[in-house]
């Protein structure tokens, strides 16, 4: 089934997106780890650019799935998760760093583990 695959491929995407934004958040701390030197700011945009993919790929995985697939997981909370891809493209000069920092503390590990469960439900 080619649409299985298409799923599976694109959870493993987000997956692999929140691996490397939970890797490259070890070294944060505190907000000002991200906004007091020019490397804190650059991992910061690295971080962007995976909430990013994760957004874009979870609108792929609506389309795919008719929609039918995230709702079946009320633990995170999907809109946001999408909406989170839309206020980086479009509005990236007024990223609030607390923001950043509170989804990579608070919401990507919970994020991770249930597309883990997802793929896992899939087989």
């Amino acid at each position: 089934m080619r649409d299985k695959e298409l799923t599976l491929e694109v959870l493993r995407q987000i997956e692999e997106a929140a691996a490397k934004i939970i890797a490259r958040f070890e070294a944060i701390h505190q907000v000002s780890d991200f906004t007091d030197s020019p490397a804190g700011v650059d991992k910061m945009d690295a971080i962007c650019m995976m909430l990013i993919v994760i957004g874009e790929s979870l609108k792929n995985l609506d389309k795919i799935t008719d929609g039918t697939l995230l709702s079946r997981y009320p633990e995170v909370d999907w809109k946001k998760a999408k909406g989170m891809r839309d206020i980086l493209t479009h509005h990236y000069v007024d990223i609030n760093a607390e923001a950043i920092f509170y989804t990579c503390a608070e919401k990507i590990p919970p994020l991770q583990k249930t597309i883990q469960k997802i793929r896992e439900d899939l087989g």
